[in-house]
């Protein structure tokens, strides 16, 4: 295993890790997943069953993108598949894909027109990066779903998905895990205020568009590569085995 492969898998294992740490994960539902570093058409996932308390960097399945387990024990949950070999062949840019059903993110998808209002700064981190999908489906079971998904997304990195949950892509996995982390902060701050029964205080699209043009695409690569360098520290002194 190269030394950039063997990265990935820890990466990737932090991230489930920190996940639940974080409150985002639901009982062994939901997937992160991370195409190998020069193998573009296998990716990286947990098996079915696995708790994301529990992930290592050398328990995480290979898979390809008809389904095969390359390497690991166990089997692939059929929702990680539908859902993501899809948006992974589909969208090269986005090696790493989070979804979830973190509670404050799945709240803003409930209500009827919900939408990530530009209300604080943390918000503007989403400005014109998010699609919403209206029309919740059913439970993943067919890859059509996948290609339903991706095709919303067109060109964003950000899905809301009516009646279900979120997901995050990534160009990394800090990348991702920084943009998941954030999300359910934003929401959670819009619902609160949105409990107070008062009106939304918008920010003016001016400064909305602004701050969008100074939150760069370097500038938050910076930052969620040092974000998720902190988290990893934390996790090295806490629960170390996730690299093993």
């Amino acid at each position: 295993m190269s030394d950039e492969i063997r990265q990935a898998r820890i990466d990737l294992a932090a991230a489930y890790r920190l996940a639940h740490m974080h409150g985002l994960s639901e009982g062994i539902c939901n997937h992160l997943t991370l195409t190998v570093p020069g193998q573009p058409d296998k990716f990286l996932v947990i098996s079915y069953g696995t708790h994301w308390s529990e992930v290592t960097a050398s328990n995480l399945l290979l898979v390809s993108f008809d389904g095969e387990v390359l390497e690991g024990e166990g089997e692939v949950e059929d929702t990680a598949f539908c859902i993501h070999a899809p948006i992974h062949r589909r969208r090269p840019d986005l090696s790493c894909v989070m979804h979830t059903h973190q509670t404050q993110g799945l709240a803003l998808t409930l209500i009827e027109g919900g939408i990530i209002e530009p209300i604080n700064q943390n918000a503007l981190r989403y400005y014109g990066r998010v699609a919403y999908d209206n029309d919740y489906a059913g439970v993943a079971f067919d890859a059509g779903e996948g290609e339903r998904l991706a095709d919303i997304m067109q060109d964003k990195s950000i899905l809301m998905m009516s009646n279900h949950g979120v997901l995050v892509g990534g160009a990394s996995v800090a990348r991702a895990y920084d943009d998941l982390y954030y999300l359910e902060r934003t929401a959670a701050a819009q619902i609160l205020a949105m409990s107070t029964g008062r009106p939304l205080k918008r920010i003016p699209q001016e400064i909305c568009e602004d701050t969008a043009r100074q939150l760069t695409t370097d500038n938050m690569h910076r930052f969620a590569n040092e974000h998720f360098k902190s988290l990893k520290r934390v996790l090295d002194r806490d629960q170390p085995d996730y690299r093993n």
